[in-house]
C-alpha cells in the first residue's frame, strides 16, 4: 500500500500498461502524502522571503520547511492542480513576471515554469480547473486576467479583463467551471465580486458584493461555496484591519453574507488553503507580522479557530493545496483501487472514517486499506462533518457512516448519515438521518438492509434503526435491543443475522450479546455472554464466525473472543491483540481476514492488526493508519453478511 502503482517488488497478475504509465508518469506519486498537503511560499519577514512551508490539512500542528522559491519575493499569486503549484509574479520590490513551480509530492526548491505576459505585484491566489489556471494582474492600474496550462511549461497568455482594475489581492475561488474574484483595492478598498467561465477566455462580469469592502484578504473554496477571510478596509493609507469572514455560493449570482469572525483580526494573509471541507489562512499582520494559522469548516458558518504556526512569521505569503474547489477530487482514480485486470475491487476494502487525534481534534478524513494485502492506510476522501464514534454499514457498492459525537464546544449527538461508493474515491454525500442523534452504535447488515443498534443520546438507548442501503432516505424503526447499551461491538453478521457484543449499560460494562433476524422487523433476542464485560471493543466477521477485540474492562484489554453466528451461546477465547487497546478501535473484515485499527493503549494508536477469522490465535501486524486515532469508525466491504 506504500505505492499506488505496481513495480517488480509488488506487481501481481495482469496490469493494464496505461494505468501503470498514467500513475507513474502523468500523476507522479498521487495519491500519496501530498493528498492532504498545504504549501505556503514567499512573503515578507520583514524583507522578501523565498521560504516555502508545508503542513498537513489532516491534523493540527506547526508547518515545516518544504524548500525555496527560485527568487525571494512577496505578494505573489498562485494557482494549483492536483500535482503542481505554480507561483506567479510578486514583488522584490518591483513587480515581477516570474513563474516558478513545485510538485506537491516532492520536497525541494521551485523550478522555472515560464513568464507572465505582464509583470504582476500585489497579487493572490487565482482560480482554475484540473488543467487550466486563471490569475489576476494585481497591479492597481491593470485589470488583466492571464491563463496557462499546468501540464505544459511555458508563458502565460491573455484570458480577459476584470470589471474594474484593482490591486490589493482580489481573491480567486471557483468550482472548476466558474471562477470568482472578490474584493481588492481600486484604489480604495472594493466590495466587488466578479466571475468568469474558466473554459472560455472572456471578460469577467458582475457577481455581487461583499458585506464589507476590503483588500489584502484571503479566500478558500469548496465545490459549492467561497469564503473570504478578514483583510483591510477604509483607505489604503490608514486602513482598519478587520476580522469579518464572508461567504457566497459559487454557482449563483448575489451578494455575500456573514460567515463568522477570525479569532484575530488580520490583513495580508496567505492566499487561502482548502481541502473542500476545511479552509485555512496563514500569516499576515495583526498589526504586527504573525505566524498564526487559523481554520474553519467551510460548510458550517462559524468563527475561525487556531490551527498551528508557520515556520517563520510573515505576511504577503501565498499558498494552495491539491484539494481546493476548482479540482476534481481524486481524479484520476489511481490503480490501487483496481484489480490486476482493471476491474474495480468491491469486496476487499476496509473503510474507516473520522476519529479523534492526540490533539483532541475530530477528523473528516476517510481512509482505506486493501484487506488481503498488508500495508498502511491511504486517503479516500472526507465525510461531511468532523465526528467520532459512528456506526458503519457496508456492502460491496456502498458504505454508510451513521451518527457520531462531537463533545466540544458543546456536546453534539449527530443524526447524520453519509455515504460513499467504494469503487470511486471521493468525498461522502448525505444519505439521510437517524431517528435520533447518537453515538457508539453497533452496526450490522447484509447486502440490502443496515441496522444500527443501541447508542448514547446522551443516555444509553435500546432503539434500533434500519435503512435500505440502496435507497437514500431517513432511517426507520426496527425494534429494540435486549438492554439499553452503547459502544458495543458490531459488524458481526451473516446474511440472515446481525449481532452485537458487550458494551456499556449504565452504570457498568456489560457482557450481554444479542442478535436480530435481518429479514423481519422486531426486537433483538439474547445470544449469550461474551468472555468479559467491556465497552469499545471492535467487531469483525465472516459468514459463520464473529469476533470482538479489545475494549475497556475496566482497564484497557487485549482480549479477542468469538461466537458462531448461527447458534446462540457464550463467546469463546480466540487470542490476544498485539497490544491492549480501547476507546474505539475500528473493525473491518472480508471472508478471510479480520483487521483492527487505531484505539488507545493508553496513548492514541495508529496500529492496524490482523487475524485469520477461521482459526484462533493472536493478532499480528498489518500496517499503520495515516495518523494515530481513537474512536475511528469502519467496516469492510466483504464482511460476513455479504455473499
Amino acid at each position: 500500500m506504500g505505492k499506488s502503482y505496481p513495480d517488480r517488488t509488488n506487481a501481481r497478475g495482469i496490469w493494464k500498461l496505461k494505468d501503470i504509465s498514467r500513475n507513474k508518469i502523468t500523476d507522479g506519486t498521487y495519491p500519496g502524502s501530498s493528498g492532504h498537503l498545504a504549501l505556503c511560499g514567499g512573503g515578507r519577514d520583514p524583507s522578501a522571503s523565498s521560504t516555502v512551508d508545508s503542513f498537513s490539512l489532516v491534523s493540527s500542528g506547526n508547518a515545516t520547511d518544504f524548500g525555496d522559491l527560485s527568487v525571494a519575493r512577496m505578494s505573489l499569486g498562485n494557482c494549483s492542480s492536483n500535482v503542481r503549484l505554480v507561483f506567479t509574479g510578486g514583488e522584490d520590490p518591483s513587480a515581477s513576471n516570474v513563474m516558478d513551480y513545485l510538485h506537491f509530492a516532492t520536497t525541494g526548491n521551485a523550478a522555472d515554469f515560464g513568464n507572465l505576459g505582464q509583470a504582476q505585484g500585489n497579487t493572490t491566489k487565482g482560480t482554475g480547473s484540473d488543467t487550466k489556471a486563471v490569475t489576476t494582474s494585481g497591479n492597481q492600474d491593470a485589470d488583466l486576467l492571464q491563463t496557462f496550462n499546468y501540464t505544459t511549461l511555458g508563458d502565460a497568455s491573455s484570458f480577459g479583463n476584470l470589471t474594474a482594475a484593482r490591486n490589493g489581492a482580489p481573491q480567486g475561488t471557483g468550482d472548476g467551471v466558474r471562477g470568482t474574484y472578490a474584493g481588492g483595492m481600486a484604489p480604495n478598498q472594493s466590495d466587488v465580486i466578479d466571475f468568469v467561465q474558466i473554459t472560455t477566455n472572456a471578460n469577467a462580469v458582475d457577481f455581487g458584493d461583499l458585506t464589507v469592502a476590503r483588500g489584502e484578504s484571503s479566500s478558500v473554496d469548496s465545490k459549492t461555496r467561497s469564503v473570504v477571510f478578514a483583510g483591510r478596509t477604509n483607505s489604503p493609507s490608514s486602513g482598519t484591519i478587520i476580522n469579518v469572514i464572508d461567504t457566497y455560493q459559487i454557482s449563483s449570482l448575489g451578494n455575500a453574507v456573514d460567515f463568522g469572525d477570525m479569532a484575530v483580526a488580520t490583513r495580508n494573509l496567505s492566499a487561502g488553503l482548502s481541502d473542500t471541507v476545511r479552509g485555512y489562512c496563514a500569516g499576515g499582520q495583526t498589526p504586527s507580522i504573525t505566524n498564526r494559522i487559523e481554520r474553519i469548516t467551510i460548510a458550517s458558518a462559524g468563527n475561525a479557530t487556531d490551527f498551528g504556526d508557520l515556520t517563520v512569521a510573515r505576511d504577503a505569503v501565498t499558498g494552495n493545496t491539491t484539494r481546493h474547489g476548482g479540482l476534481s477530487q481524486f481524479n484520476p482514480r489511481a490503480p490501487e483501487l483496481y484489480s490486476p485486470t482493471g476491474r474495480p475491487v468491491g469486496k476487499d476494502l476496509g473503510i474507516m472514517s473520522g476519529g479523534n487525534t492526540s490533539g483532541n481534534n475530530r477528523q473528516t478524513t476517510i481512509q482505506f486499506i486493501q484487506i488481503p494485502s498488508d500495508g498502511n492506510a491511504q486517503t479516500f476522501g472526507d465525510c461531511t462533518v468532523a465526528i467520532e464514534a459512528k456506526g458503519v454499514v457496508a456492502t460491496h457498492n456502498r458504505v454508510i457512516f451513521c451518527g457520531g459525537y462531537t463533545p466540544s464546544p458543546s456536546a453534539t449527538y449527530s443524526d447524520t448519515m453519509d455515504y460513499i461508493s467504494p469503487q470511486s474515491k471521493g468525498n461522502a454525500a448525505d444519505f439521510g438521518n437517524l431517528s435520533l442523534g447518537r453515538y457508539g452504535l453497533a452496526s450490522g447488515g447484509n447486502s440490502t438492509k443496515g441496522v444500527m443498534m443501541g447508542g448514547d443520546s446522551p443516555s444509553d438507548d435500546n432503539r434500533m434503526d434500519s435503512i435500505t442501503i440502496a435507497t437514500l432516505g431517513n432511517a426507520s424503526d426496527f425494534g429494540d435491543t435486549t438492554i439499553n447499551h452503547y459502544q458495543g461491538a458490531g459488524n458481526i453478521n451473516s446474511s440472515t443475522r446481525a449481532c452485537y457484543m458487550a458494551g456499556y449499560s449504565a452504570p457498568a460494562n456489560t457482557n450481554v450479546m444479542g442478535y436480530v433476524t435481518l429479514s423481519s422487523l422486531g426486537n433483538a433476542t439474547d445470544f449469550g455472554d461474551s468472555t468479559l464485560a467491556r465497552h469499545n471493543g471492535a467487531g469483525v466477521s465472516n459468514s459463520t464466525r464473529g469476533l470482538c477485540a479489545g475494549g475497556f474492562s475496566p482497564s484497557v484489554s487485549d482480549v479477542i473472543d468469538y461466537i458462531t453466528i448461527a447458534s446462540t451461546g457464550d463467546a469463546t477465547d480466540f487470542g490476544d491483540l498485539s497490544t491492549s487497546r480501547s476507546v474505539g478501535p475500528s473493525g473491518m473484515s472480508n471472508s478471510i481476514k479480520g483487521v483492527f485499527a487505531g484505539g488507545e493503549t493508553p496513548s492514541i494508536s495508529d496500529v492496524i492488526d490482523k487475524v485469520t477469522i477461521a482459526s484462533t490465535g493472536d493478532s499480528t501486524d498489518f500496517g499503520d493508519l495515516i495518523q494515530a486515532l481513537k474512536y475511528v469508525s469502519g467496516n469492510g466491504t466483504g464482511h460476513g453478511g455479504l455473499s
